[in-house]
């Protein structure tokens, strides 16, 4: 489906600059009207419907800030752009203030103008989006997303409407694929701030300077490279959450800047001189242990208790086994659908190796296996064959070759024995249990070392 093509409205009392402003974005594929006063751009916007407009300051009678407002009246989802002379820079700020997307000055930079408006566009495109998503947001909210209804997971559903209705700096905490950016956008979506954006940045992806540049965003000219004003993350996130995960990875300098603009709600873009104002809530994550990097030197004390005021910690999928068979079936479904495949159902000797599976890691790799074995599998169902698993784990069957969650247990718990060798404080540590109850276990089960017993 080809994109519709936006109109862009170019409103300066100077002819040569409105000529010129519409060659270029004629050139680019837009249709363009120009109006040389404020009153002529005021009857256009009555007669046709307009993504951008592009108002001049100075211009004789009505100037560019009032025909701003009257525009926004008419359309508040019009993208204004302010053009201005060096001299008015401080009116154009003030522009910014009453709802203004951004500003140039003259001489106007032509690429530096069509980035501006291609981004004027993607926010007004991502604004539009959000409209209409408001009406059914409650009833789609983040509960729909996390799946499990195992003791350990109502707990952290418990905790995430607990949180969510307040303001307070959240820290997830977990292994590797538990869900954590899952679990930050369900706090997102039950608290105050849900029809504001959430802002993810994965802090572990980019280098210090990239990273530098994405959270606090960089004026033109600020370093090698940068062409354009950008807004960073923090600013985008105004009014919502910034989501900031693998926060463990970022270094001792960009720590410094980040705790500062969460305690003053305000930070200065990279090679500017003037702070930004923002008002945002943190959700931080991380498989790290911060205590230990804290003792380390290698995160600030302050920053850690700053991000510390409420933590929680998702459990591993090995811990909520119960979880598996809906998880499983979630992506069944989901798959199914992507993939068009008639595969509906998963065997139950499949279930029983995907349950006895110790998934290091956790969802995201029990998603991956599904989709695995839905590209190799056949109707109607998925075998053991088609799991991804380069050797399975032997199956300790029950006296009743049943598959009961105690058969699950038991089989887990002598598997874990094997691997260290019945090294019962290795398996006690490895199954987050106390050597005390790993022996009740033992003699509940019956469970014996390989070449002991019978």
């Amino acid at each position: 489906m080809q994109t519709p093509v936006a109109n862009i409205l170019i409103v300066d009392d100077e002819f040569s600059v409105r000529d010129s402003l519409a060659s270029w974005f004629r050139q680019d594929g837009f249709h363009v009207e120009t109006a040389e006063s404020a009153q002529e751009a005021l009857r256009k916007m009555q007669e046709g419907t307009f993504a951008v407009a592009l108002l001049d300051i100075k211009m004789p009678g009505m100037d560019g800030l009032e025909l701003q407002e009257r525009i926004r009246a008419i359309d508040q989802t019009v993208a204004v752009i302010m053009i201005t002379a060096f001299a008015t820079v401080e009116t154009a700020v003030q522009a910014l203030k009453q709802g203004a997307f951004d500003y140039v000055t003259k001489p106007v930079d032509p690429d530096e103008l069509s980035h501006l408006v291609g981004r004027a566009l993607e926010k007004r495109r991502l604004e539009t989006e959000n409209a209409r998503m408001r009406d059914t947001i409650d009833e789609i909210s983040g509960s729909d997303a996390i799946i499990g209804d195992s003791p350990q997971m109502q707990k952290v559903m418990e905790l995430v409407r607990t949180v969510a209705q307040t303001d307070a700096t959240v820290m997830v905490l977990g292994e590797s694929g538990t869900g954590k950016e899952l679990i930050a956008r369900a706090i997102h979506a039950y608290s105050p701030r849900r029809y504001m954006p959430i802002v993810p940045i994965n802090c572990g992806a980019l280098p210090e300077s990239l990273l530098e540049s994405e959270l606090f965003g960089h004026e033109k000219g600020a370093f090698t490279g940068a062409q354009y004003r950008r807004k960073g993350k923090l600013e985008m996130a105004h009014g919502g959450t910034l989501f900031l995960d693998e926060i463990g990875t970022i270094s001792l300098k960009t720590q410094v800047d980040l705790l500062r603009a969460i305690e003053t709600k305000e930070f200065t873009r990279l090679g500017a001189s003037r702070a930004v104002k923002v008002d945002f809530r943190v959700i931080c994550a991380t498989n790290e242990d911060l205590g230990d990097m804290v003792a380390r030197g290698a995160f600030r004390q302050d920053l850690f208790y700053r991000l510390n005021v409420f933590s929680m910690v998702l459990p591993p999928l090995r811990e909520r086994r119960t979880d598996i068979p809906l998880l499983a079936r979630h992506f069944l479904k989901r798959f199914a659908m992507q993939m068009d495949k008639r595969v509906t159902d998963i065997s139950p000797e499949a279930m029983a190796q995907l349950i006895a599976h110790d998934w290091p890691g956790n969802v995201r790799e029990l998603a991956n296996a599904i989709e695995r074995a839905m590209v190799v599998g056949k109707p109607p169902a998925i075998r053991p064959d088609d799991l991804p698993f380069v050797s399975p784990r032997p199956q300790i069957a029950s006296p009743s070759g049943g598959q009961s969650l105690a058969d699950m247990e038991k089989a887990h718990i002598a598997q874990v024995l094997d691997r260290v060798n019945w090294n019962i404080s290795h398996a006690a540590e490895m199954l987050d249990i106390d050597r005390t109850t790993l022996y009740a276990r033992i003699r509940k089960f019956d469970l014996q070392r390989r070449g002991e017993g019978n």
